[in-house]
């Protein structure tokens, strides 16, 4: 059994000191569309940046009008810059008809655009749980399918979709953004498995925490976070819990030393432009030698690693008056 282990460990080992001794080439962007969402910040703004100086013919959607002109400074003319939101089926289909309009062969779908959220299950609502859902997986769902028939007009077209860590393994505080994450890997492997007869490629990018405005954005206070709350969970849970698990969640490590977005932006470009995209991109070290490893482990081990890790030094209110009474 040994012997098997270190097997397979030297020959992953082997595969990947391979690929990176004698990696496969870039294809030729002349005259190929690649339609990136969520462009207004982030992965996106960068990589259809990168994209654009390559050569290929960006089309990149973003959320904020006032953004339109940002990105389009920062671009060649040969781009184009639209207001989308994938949520809403009307964005969608005018962004369809526009590019449409310029070609009948899209080389790649970059599905980026995200937002994240973060709360315990029974702190936060079911409408915030159901945008999270809408934006982070049926937005993409939607553009998926509405431009597959522009994707499988052309042998080795792909789609890109922007995961994360927490679409394989799941930690106290983020029920909806994992969830959504979850279903987005599911979809995408589907995807991947019934588009092998058109040539079709599908990598899913499994970034750990980045410096980006998901996790840079300006935090409420406590005070204005508890505020949100309704008077039954704050009587259920208590204040010095919720308290406790705000700021553990506000001094979260993984945070403090989130990484560089380029590892991710670079992974995106890899995708896209490499003759031999991967299926899967864990790019950074938080998410190929600490979250995936973690997932691998029996479920009960998990729970004691983040149970330890979340630092419960204060019980929820209504437990502490059961084990009084």
């Amino acid at each position: 059994m040994y012997l098997i282990i270190i097997l397979i460990i030297l020959l992953y080992v082997t595969y990947y000191v391979y690929k990176h001794l004698f990696p496969s080439p870039n294809i030729n962007p002349d005259g190929k569309y690649v339609l990136i969402t969520g462009c207004d910040t982030g992965f996106g703004h960068a990589l259809a940046i990168e994209l654009d100086k390559q050569g290929f013919n960006v089309l990149a959607g973003v959320y904020i009008s006032n953004n339109i002109i940002i990105l389009k400074n920062k671009l060649s003319s040969n781009a184009n810059v639209f207001r989308l939101d994938i949520t809403k089926e009307e964005d969608i289909n005018a962004v369809y008809e526009l590019v449409q309009k310029k070609t009948n062969k899209l080389h790649a779908l970059v599905n980026n655009a995200g937002i994240g959220e973060s709360g315990y299950i029974d702190w936060i609502t079911l409408e915030l749980i159901r945008k999270t859902m809408d934006v982070n997986f049926f937005g993409h769902v939607a553009m998926t399918k509405k431009f597959l028939p522009l994707l499988i007009n052309k042998y080795d077209s792909r789609v890109i979709n922007i995961c994360s860590v927490a679409g394989f393994l799941t930690t106290p505080n983020l029920s909806a953004y994992s969830a959504s994450k979850y279903a987005l890997e599911a979809f995408s492997d589907c995807l991947r498995r019934e588009m092998i007869s058109w040539g079709l490629h599908v990598s899913i990018i499994e970034p750990g925490f980045m410096r980006t405005p998901i996790i840079e954005v300006n935090h409420i206070s406590f005070e204005e976070f508890w505020s949100t709350l309704s008077k039954d969970v704050q009587t259920r849970w208590g204040e010095d819990f919720v308290k406790e698990q705000f700021n553990n969640q506000r001094n979260n490590v993984f945070i403090k030393y989130a990484e560089d977005p380029i590892k991710v932006v670079c992974a995106l470009q890899h995708a896209v432009m490499n003759t031999k995209p991967y299926i899967r991109y864990r790019p950074g070290w938080q998410s190929s030698f600490i979250f995936f490893p973690l997932s691998m482990l029996p479920a009960w081990i998990v729970d004691l690693i983040l149970i330890k890790f979340n630092k419960l030094t204060i019980l929820p209110a209504n437990v502490y008056k059961q084990l009084k009474d």
